[in-house]
């Protein structure tokens, strides 16, 4: 197993200052939020007759083409995921107070799972259709897995850094973490960080299906998942974008903004254990729980409210389940979990940004939303999942979890700016 913590750990406290989000339920951060508080789905059925021979037709959909968002210009040269992340950047800045920075003290770092896939699928379709000469001339930067970093830097004029890690589903999340990381060691003074992904097209869900990790409850899409149910049988493909502010303290108090909550700790580790499958007792999602929590100077009697990866697939859901009852120990029964993924279905590598989102928000409002579908409690799990209707919470720190293929797993805490 290999291991980092954050460095320069206690000696510097990171803010969020804004927040920016295009979801399944939701197309901006307030839509978003009062949906999930709500329990309300985004999963539906695919009509397009490109996915009629698919095993798998579900999948969580944003709400508004974000090409129709953007001007033409916008929309011709970006890739679909581009184009959520730079809505959700938009929408970060704005709600941060359009920061006076200079460039030089602004990084950007977004990840992202897979990149443009569906821009390398089209346009390979357009080749072999129509001949090189109907390429698009853009096809290469939007297909590149930095496209997103890139277009929001561009967008920001940042030049401290665009970095754009790919951890799979851990990749929004894994951001994150490196932007603290560029904050405490004084490489920046304020980072735009999270995740961005657009990959619902018939070859992934057919690839996904093929490994039975997709749900197939198609008689009722918006029951399909059902993370921490007895009765759930995979995840559903989602797309979004998902992007925080993140500034120094001194740097957000200098300028009067407004605190969200702390980005107070990362903990990230590898499995080494399996390409696709989680290492089943859950020991290195629960070091990275652990790390998270040392980073940000706390211990587990803080933790108020767990944010699960939760992506409704059986293994999965169990191994997370160990690794929070391994953490929380005697305490587990009076900690709160739930899983955003039950209405937004997964985002893949937007999903820990998204995620982290919310649990900003939940530490903020003392409020946490439930977990749809949570019919029949898994005797495997035990954990005191939140089922319909939200919840009242005074949470002191929240922990998020995202892990993804390869064995990335990250935990951040996340707890009150006072």
């Amino acid at each position: 197993m290999t291991e980092r913590t954050v460095a320069g750990a206690h000696t510097g406290r990171v803010f969020i200052t804004g927040l920016g989000a295009v979801t399944p339920v939701g197309d901006d951060v307030a839509t978003t939020w009062a949906a999930l508080l709500a329990g309300t789905s985004g999963v539906g059925l695919l009509t397009d007759d490109k996915f009629a021979d698919l095993p798998v037709r579900l999948a969580a959909q944003v709400i508004t083409d974000p090409a129709e968002r953007l001007d033409r210009v916008e929309a011709r040269t970006l890739d679909r995921g581009q184009r959520l992340a730079l809505l959700a950047a938009r929408e970060a800045w704005a709600d941060a107070g359009t920061p006076d920075v200079d460039p030089l003290r602004i990084a950007v770092v977004v990840g992202s799972g897979i990149g443009g896939a569906v821009t390398l699928l089209d346009q390979w379709d357009v080749l072999r259709e129509h001949g090189a000469r109907r390429v698009s001339p853009y096809v290469v930067p939007m297909l590149m897995p930095n496209g997103p970093a890139a277009t929001v830097a561009l967008e920001l004029s940042a030049r401290a850094q665009v970095r754009a890690p790919v951890s799979a589903c851990a990749s929004g999340a894994d951001a994150i973490a490196l932007a603290v990381d560029l904050l405490r060691q004084g490489l920046a003074d304020v980072v735009v960080a999270g995740g961005a992904e657009a990959c619902i097209h018939p070859l992934p869900l057919a690839g996904f299906a093929q490994m039975r990790a997709l749900s197939t409850r198609h008689d009722d899409p918006e029951a399909a998942s059902r993370p921490f149910d007895a009765g759930r049988d995979g995840f559903v493909m989602g797309e979004g974008a998902g992007l925080l502010v993140l500034e120094t303290e001194e740097h957000a108090r200098g300028r009067g903004a407004r605190c969200y909550a702390e980005l107070a700790g990362a903990g990230v580790t590898a499995d080494a254990h399996h390409m696709t499958a989680p290492e089943p007792t859950g020991a290195g999602a629960a070091h990275a729980m652990r790390l998270a929590l040392t980073a940000a100077g706390a211990d587990v009697d803080q933790v108020g409210y767990v944010n699960g990866h939760a992506t409704s697939t059986p293994v999965g859901d169990i191994a997370e389940a160990q690794a929070i009852r391994s953490v929380l120990g005697s305490r587990t029964g009076d900690v709160p979990v739930s899983a955003t993924k039950s209405m937004t279905g997964h985002l893949l590598g937007a999903a820990g940004a998204v995620e982290a989102i919310v649990t900003a928000l939940s530490v903020h409002a003392g409020r946490v939303h439930p977990t749809r579908n949570y019919d029949k409690p898994d005797e495997a799990i035990d954990l005191d999942v939140v089922p319909e209707g939200e919840r009242a919470v005074a949470i002191e720190v929240a922990l998020t979890n995202s892990f993804g293929f390869g064995g990335h797993n990250v935990s951040l805490a996340i707890r009150s700016c006072q």
